[in-house]
């Protein structure tokens, strides 16, 4: 049961969502969620179920990273415009070439599934995700699902999933091509191009980018390491597909993502560098075999390394990773949809360390039921999981929502979740740290992190307004604490904590004229159930506003983010202060084809930190020549 916190939430959402009728929302128009009533303009995701819908459709909490917003972030980071969105919080220890964090409602960063293209790209060594080798100027858009979502994706799915989705063209479509050039503070320099064209069956995209920038002085001053320099950065990405559609319906593809950052940080009181490279490369065949049913084929590769590179020595950790999948997708009738999944997933380790286990394989079988019945629509999914030298594990989830009427929707949803130990974790081998001092062993009978979501929403839209609250509770169980040490300071990993992460969303949208206002809140209570603390480096409370406002062929546009203050430590001994962010933007389209954007961040020029002993850039332009064909 949600506690009384979680309830007080839920009733300020509904108050708030109850005075909508009376606001002046003029220009509404009938929803388009009754079977059949789509809008022309509702974008199509494919995270929520596998298989591509229309946003209205969709059972879950969704949003969509469109190729408009990204563009209008050239100056940021991957990670820093996934924290623009609800329910989303991250952390960077000194710019975008560092090691970052994202937490999705609350969960570690470790346990949010991530996807390039369907393709899961989390490092199963260590567990991250190389998010400085991510650069929104070659992704066309971002799909962000919150919840847990194991029963469609398998292990690392207990926060939801980040699906990074690059454009390939459709038939017909005619040639289309794109450049950018842009400079800015601490000698920023980014640049990117790429063509789109589709003909005679045949479509294509390419896309690549380059980035460098001197950078600041990531670390605070005073603090352990600390070497006073500039910690900069080299970025380079490339992106690309190829496919033919020899038939109608019959079509088969290739999709590539290769991005490569090197990065300076503060090493034992010297500079150092990280060399960190993602690759993604997939193989597909889509084909209608009959009128209801559809099969998917698919081989991906993805890559992860990083090399850490100081004055002395140098070393290079990473994970290879094969994946097969056959998806079956079946359309029963109009309203009724079931998929059937079929998947193995080869897991290899890149690593200088000799693990006592180098292979890790998984074979999955996943039943997906979405179906629309008049008022009602209804989500079901089950997955088993079958690790080896693991536990094996199954997984479900069920979704209902209700039409109230025309502009009112509600809805409540159950799921579960689980993320398998890293390598590391089960299997790094014995290593002393000298006489005296202990040692570390991996732990191989660690068992799986466990999760159990409920969640419900209340959502009202109409043709110029939207809103909507969530309340969610997500109970995790078996959390895996990586150093357990006895008295002799001889540690290993243990499953010993639990913890409970509830929380609130409230989201809102307002278009008039040439306006458009978007705002959000979040409430977070993450909470370690062993000794009651607040979870670490997670606000408890955050706000966004956003506005843009069109004038002819100048847009302007304001975005304000404030967080409350967080922890950097599990005893809640370290306080990291709140603070509020303020960016503001430009642009002005001389032409069609021609274009200049202007973006100024951290106006304030706000001093803060998301980690402990390291700093966040101030205030900073970015200066943006755009072409388009």
């Amino acid at each position: 049961m949600m506690s009384t916190y979680a309830f007080r939430l839920t009733a300020g959402a509904l108050s708030l969502l109850s005075t909508l009728p009376a606001l002046s929302l003029a220009q509404s128009a009938d929803a388009a969620r009754t079977a059949g009533t789509v809008s022309a303009l509702t974008p199509v995701v494919v995270t929520a179920s596998r298989t591509p819908q229309p946003l209205d459709t969709v059972l879950g909490d969704v949003t969509v990273i469109d190729h408009e917003t990204l563009q209008n972030s050239k100056s940021s980071s991957l990670a820093e415009i996934l924290s623009r969105q609800p329910g989303v919080q991250i952390y960077t220890s000194g710019g975008p070439q560092t090691v970052t964090g994202v937490y999705l409602r609350g969960a570690n960063p470790l346990q949010t599934l991530v996807l390039i293209d369907g393709m899961r790209i989390n490092d199963s060594n260590a567990g991250s995700i190389a998010w400085n080798a991510l650069d929104p100027a070659i992704i066309e858009r971002v799909e962000i699902l919150r919840g847990a979502a194991s029963s469609l994706y398998g292990a690392d799915a207990i926060g939801g999933v980040i699906n990074i989705i690059t454009r390939r063209a459709t038939d017909g479509e005619s040639f289309n091509a794109w450049a950018n050039f842009g400079l800015g503070s601490r000698d920023t320099f980014k640049t990117s191009m790429g063509a789109t064209g589709a003909q005679n069956g045949w479509d294509y995209r390419l896309s690549a980018s380059k980035a460098s920038s001197d950078g600041f002085d990531a670390k605070t001053v005073g603090s352990s390491n600390h070497h006073p320099d500039r910690d900069g950065y080299e970025q380079h990405s490339v992106a690309g597909a190829l496919g033919y559609t020899w038939r109608e319906n019959q079509r088969i593809g290739l999709d590539i993502y290769n991005g490569y950052i090197d990065g300076d940080y503060d090493g034992f009181g010297h500079p150092d560098r990280s060399l960190t490279r993602q690759q993604a490369y997939s193989l597909s065949s889509t084909n209608q075999l009959t009128d209801i049913w559809q099969s998917v084929v698919r081989f991906g590769f993805a890559k992860d390394t990083i090399e850490s590179r100081s004055a002395n020595s140098s070393s290079q950790v990473g994970m290879i990773q094969r994946q097969y999948s056959w998806q079956n997708n079946f359309q029963l009738t109009p309203s009724q949809h079931l998929g059937l999944v079929l998947e193995r997933l080869e897991e290899r380790p890149v690593t200088a360390n000799s693990y006592t286990e180098l292979r890790r394989n998984t074979n999955s079988a996943a039943a997906i039921y979405r179906g629309d019945f008049g008022l009602h629509h209804l989500q079901g999914s089950v997955r088993y999981d079958n690790v080896s030298g693991l536990d094996s594990q199954t997984t479900g989830s069920l979704a209902y929502d209700l039409d109230l009427n025309t502009h009112w929707q509600a809805g409540i949803a159950a799921s579960t979740g689980f993320r398998m130990p890293t390598f590391a974790d089960l299997y790094y081998p014995y290593e002393s740290y000298g006489p005296g001092y202990g040692s570390f062993q991996g732990n191989p009978n660690l068992k799986p992190e466990k999760s159990r979501n409920i969640e419900a929403h209340v959502r009202y839209s109409n043709g110029q307004a939207s809103v909507e609250a969530t309340v969610y509770q997500n109970k995790i169980r078996d959390l895996i604490q990586g150093y357990v040490c006895n008295t002799s300071s001889d540690c290993t990993a243990e499953n010993v904590d639990r913890a409970t992460i509830r929380g609130a969303t409230l989201t809102g949208t307002y278009a008039w004229d040439d306006t458009t206002l978007r705002a959000s809140a979040d409430f977070l209570r993450p909470r370690d159930d062993a000794t009651g603390k607040t979870l670490i480096r997670r606000a408890k409370q955050v706000y966004n506003l956003g506005v843009d406002h069109r004038i002819g062929k100048l847009l302007l546009g304001a975005d304000y983010q404030f967080q409350t203050h967080r922890y950097n430590d599990a005893a809640n001994n370290t306080r990291l202060g709140g603070y509020g962010l303020l960016n503001l933007r430009a642009a002005y389209d001389f032409t069609r084809q021609i274009g200049v954007q202007l973006y100024w961040n951290n106006v304030l020029d706000k001093d803060y930190t998301q980690v402990y002993g390291y700093r966040n850039d101030g205030s900073n332009v970015f200066v943006n020549l755009s072409w388009k064909y």
